[in-house]
């Protein structure tokens, strides 16, 4: 797949965090350069805005992360962790997300979503129809195929991790580094 994309388009990033968090954890044992992956996803057009949504847990260790979010001029949605009876714990934006995307359509001639979670396929249906490029940036070994199939454009992760992916020691330095700061 493969689309045009010039510096007068506006383009809005929706970031699904948790689900790339899982699958680089999952695929790689390493986290997400999401400087990187949002550089990818701009691509020299002109960025509307670009939302990461996020899950907060009960200790709040990722507050930092959060703001390094920030930093980078994405704007970050929170939800509390819900944890239910016996346990089990959950964390879902899909339709935050697919609500903001909509929301915002009117205003953007590409939208780009950051996950490879399926459930999103009629949100893309949905933006097509209505006359937005709707590009794909995830790990093509964790994404839905039907998802990818959707899109106008996909970027897999998986042919770079090297330029999407923090291994253990580049983050230490970079928690270093933001820390002197």
């Amino acid at each position: 797949m493969s689309i045009i994309k010039h510096k007068e388009q506006r383009v809005g990033i929706f970031i699904d965090v948790q689900n790339l968090y899982h699958s680089a954890k999952n695929i790689y044992k390493s986290r997400v350069n999401f400087r990187e992956i949002l550089k990818t996803a701009v691509a020299g057009r002109k960025l509307i805005r670009a939302v990461a949504y996020v899950i907060k847990t009960e200790s709040g260790e990722e507050k930092a992360f959060f703001e390094a979010l920030t930093r980078m001029n994405i704007e970050v949605k929170m939800k509390d962790l819900q944890i239910f009876y016996g346990g089990v714990k959950k964390g879902d934006w899909d339709v935050g997300m697919a609500i903001d995307a909509i929301k915002l359509a009117p205003h953007l001639d590409s939208v780009v979503l950051v996950t490879g979670d399926g459930d999103f396929i009629p949100l893309v249906e949905y933006l097509q129809n209505h006359g937005h490029q709707v590009e794909l940036i995830a790990f093509a070994k964790s994404a839905s195929g039907k998802l990818i199939e959707e899109t106008d454009d996909f970027i897999d992760l998986c042919e770079k991790p090297e330029k999407y992916l923090i291994k253990n020691n580049q983050l230490k330095n970079r928690t270093n580094e933001l820390a002197k700061k």
